[in-house]
Formats: C-alpha cells, sequence, structure tokens
C-alpha cells in the first residue's frame, strides 16, 4: 500500500503514532517502532488481524520500512479523530458526566464481550487505550493481550498497569476475563474522577500490594446515581468468581441506555435557569379568575400628609386580610394587636401641622434628628432631615408599624421634591 507518514499524534510505551494518508487521501493512524523492539507489535498485529467488531479499533494492514537505515515494523490502524476517553476526560474540565459516561461504559462492554467471546484477554483496559472515534469508543492497543484455551486462565505471565490490576492478577495467581472486567470498574471510576482509582498510592509496589493483600476496593465516586455504585459493585469485588462478566453487565440498568433516556425525558419539561424564564411558571396550573382590575386614585388637597392618608384609608379594602388570608405558613407569630386604621388617620392629621409648608433653603439629604414616639399602642420613628435642593425644612420621613401595609409617596412641583414613606407591616 502507497502511504505517506504525517505528525506525531501520540506515543506509547511500546510505539510512536503518527497520522498517515494513503495515495488517495484517507486518514489512518500508523503505529511505529523498531523491528528488534517490536515484539509487543507484531503480537497486537497477529491478534487485530484476526478480529473484527465496531468496538474494537479497525485493522487495516502492516509494513516494515527504514527510516535512517533503521528497519521499523509499522502497524496500520483506523484513525479515530477525537483520541482517547482520557484526552475527553481532559476536554471536559477533569471528569464526565454520567450519561456519557454511561454511554461509553456500554460501548467497552461490548468490545470486552466480543473479545471474551474470542478467548482474548485485554489485560490493559484503561481509558487511555480506549478511542473515541465518529461511531463510537473503540478498544485499541492489545499488545498486552492474552489468548486463553478452553476459557480458562491466561497464562502465566502477566501485564497491564498495576493501579488497574486486579486483586488475583496483583498476587500473580491469574489473569483472565473477570480481570478486565475489574480493570472496566476502574475506567469508570476513572471517567467519573479524571484520577486513577488509587490516587493517594505513588508507587507500583505499594499499589500492587494494597489490591493484592489488604481486602480494599476503590473508593466510588459519591456523585454517581445509584445504579451507577450498584454497577461498580458488581465490577469491583475482591473474589473474581463473584464478578459479573461482561455478558451479565451489559444487561445492568446503569446501561440500559433505553431506560436512562425515559428517564430524562420524564422530568418536567421546564427547569427554570432564573424567576424570569416564564416558560417554567407557565406549566403550572393558574386559577381561572379574572386579575383585580388597576384601581387609579385621585388626590385633592396640596398637603402631602393629605394624600398619604387618602392612599392609605381610602381604599381599606385593598390592604391584605393578613387573618383571613388562606394557604399561609406560620413562620413566626407575636401577640400583636390590628391598630385601627381611624387611629393612623387621627396620628397623621395631628403631624399636619408640623409638616406644612414654610420658607425653602438649598440643601442636600440630611438626618438631622431621630426619635422614638409612641401612638396608641404602635412605635413610631420621626425623622427629621433635609432631602434636595429646595427641600422644605420641616420635612419629615415616617416609619409606622401597625401590622396594616406599606405606602410610600414622592412629589415633584415646582423644583421641590417631597418624600413621605409609610411603612405598614408590623409592630416594631
Amino acid at each position: 500500500m502507497d502511504w505517506k507518514r504525517g505528525p506525531v499524534i501520540g506515543r506509547g510505551s511500546s510505539a510512536t503514532v503518527s497520522l498517515a494518508t494513503t495515495a488517495t487521501g484517507d486518514l489512518f493512524a500508523v503505529k511505529s517502532v523498531e523491528v528488534s523492539s517490536s515484539r509487543l507489535l507484531q503480537k497486537e498485529h497477529e491478534l487485530l488481524s484476526k478480529l473484527k467488531s465496531p468496538h474494537v479499533i479497525k485493522y487495516i494492514g502492516f509494513d516494515v520500512d527504514y527510516c535512517e537505515n533503521i528497519p521499523m515494523f509499522n502497524l496500520f490502524i483506523e484513525y479515530a479523530a477525537n483520541g482517547t476517553i482520557s484526552d475527553v476526560i481532559k476536554e471536559q474540565g477533569g471528569s464526565l458526566d454520567e450519561g456519557l459516561i454511561r454511554l461509553y461504559t456500554r460501548q467497552i462492554l461490548l468490545g470486552l464481550d466480543y473479545l471474551h467471546s474470542n478467548n482474548v484477554v485485554h489485560c490493559d483496559i484503561k481509558c487511555e487505550n480506549v478511542l473515541v472515534a465518529n461511531d463510537g469508543v473503540k478498544i485499541c492497543d492489545l499488545g498486552c493481550a492474552k489468548v486463553v484455551e478452553n476459557g480458562g486462565d491466561a497464562c502465566s505471565v502477566f501485564s497491564g498497569t498495576p493501579v488497574f490490576m486486579a486483586p488475583e492478577v496483583a498476587r500473580g495467581e491469574e489473569q483472565g476475563f473477570a480481570a478486565d472486567v475489574w480493570a472496566l470498574g476502574c475506567a469508570v471510576i476513572e471517567m467519573g474522577t479524571g484520577c486513577n482509582p488509587w490516587p493517594e498510592v505513588n508507587n507500583p509496589v505499594s499499589a500492587l500490594y494494597r489490591i493484592g493483600y489488604s481486602g480494599d476496593v476503590p473508593l466510588f465516586p459519591t456523585w454517581l446515581s445509584v445504579e451507577a455504585q450498584d454497577f461498580l459493585n458488581k465490577c469491583l469485588r475482591t473474589n473474581a468468581d463473584e464478578r459479573w462478566t461482561a455478558k451479565e453487565l451489559l444487561q445492568h440498568p446503569f446501561v440500559d441506555l433505553e431506560s436512562y433516556h425515559e428517564k430524562i425525558e420524564n422530568f418536567p419539561k421546564y427547569s427554570p435557569s432564573s424567576i424570569l424564564d416564564q416558560g417554567f411558571w407557565d406549566c403550572f396550573e393558574a386559577p381561572e379568575a379574572s386579575p383585580a382590575p388597576t384601581q387609579v386614585m385621585k388626590f385633592s388637597g396640596e398637603s402631602p400628609v393629605d394624600r398619604i392618608r387618602q392612599l392609605v384609608a381610602a381604599t381599606p379594602s385593598c390592604l391584605p386580610i393578613w387573618v383571613e388570608e388562606e394557604e399561609w405558613i406560620n413562620v413566626r407569630t407575636n401577640d400583636i394587636d390590628n391598630v385601627e386604621l381611624e387611629e393612623v388617620n387621627t396620628e397623621l392629621t395631628r403631624m399636619e401641622s408640623v409638616l406644612e409648608e414654610e420658607s425653602f433653603s438649598s440643601s442636600i439629604r440630611t438626618m438631622l434628628e431621630s426619635s422614638v414616639v409612641e401612638i396608641s399602642g404602635a412605635s413610631v420613628i420621626v425623622s427629621r432631615f433635609l432631602d434636595c435642593t429646595n427641600m422644605n425644612n420641616n420635612n419629615y420621613c415616617l416609619f409606622i408599624d401597625s401590622n396594616l401595609s406599606f405606602a410610600l409617596l414622592g412629589l415633584i412641583d415646582f423644583g421641590i421634591y417631597w418624600s413621605y414613606e409609610i411603612c405598614l407591616t408590623g409592630r416594631l
């Protein structure tokens, strides 16, 4: 096959991976290593050439050429433009969401089930050895893979990455199909955390001893669902005989994508992103009552207190009736008696003489004094202040607490700004 080597896109322990093109411009990947060190790559070639699955990287061919008079063994395989799952984890900020973990895990299981049905143990399942192609994830790097006969154990030579090894492998007992299942559980943890399953262990010897003899299992990511936790429990059992097979795991709810999508579709259609997300509020049933008409009040008289009194007293029906209001939840209660509107009006009338218009002076808003006065059982804070340019010297701001309502009135008249507030919400 005529081909041309392109840029290097990856380096592994056994080979360098480069992008390559055929004479017709088709892209593929080529794994290259010196012939003198090509034992693992030739082993991978031997296995891949006999396998054909959409969940295992596709074998294209091989050849031997020379680079600076050094013979090189080249293995041609399918090119996966998105890199490995490890690359995707980095791109996603250090971990994957559970929906993507479910999808990747199912496709890895399909690849493992295919390998195991052909008596092949991969021996080094991890996120770095699973490529992400446009049509799904594919198991790659079969340099450590072994063929087992009659469903028995693999040969006595053990290989793989220590932190992904099963307890029986760490003890040097066996490396069969169950070891791949353990490694798959470790890979799920890696997808969920962005770390290897034993991040607290720093050297391979300590990792092998802990895995093989402590009886510990890796910590499961706590944010994963109950189904994910149960799936990991089926993979990461220290006794290899108790682990589920790849075929059994394919029936687990965690990788049942149809069931998962049904659950997602049953969630409420709208999820508010803010209080202004009208679509969310529209999904709630509202009573079919016409809204109360807006009441427009006409004020008479020159005194601002007149206008405040009319606002509060002229339409008492607009005030909330807290005692009779339905569907309220008592959070905190006090023994507070209601203050009659007539009493409030009387006090406002008494204050009117104080708030008569007098001469004006230029000033900015400045608090002059503040005092608390008891008026008919209600506490009244009377503050004297100068508000802005041309403000009346006897301008008062009243905050009256009488468990009624809230009123605010401001008036700009011939360059004069009047500001009076009455807060009628609860006794101080």
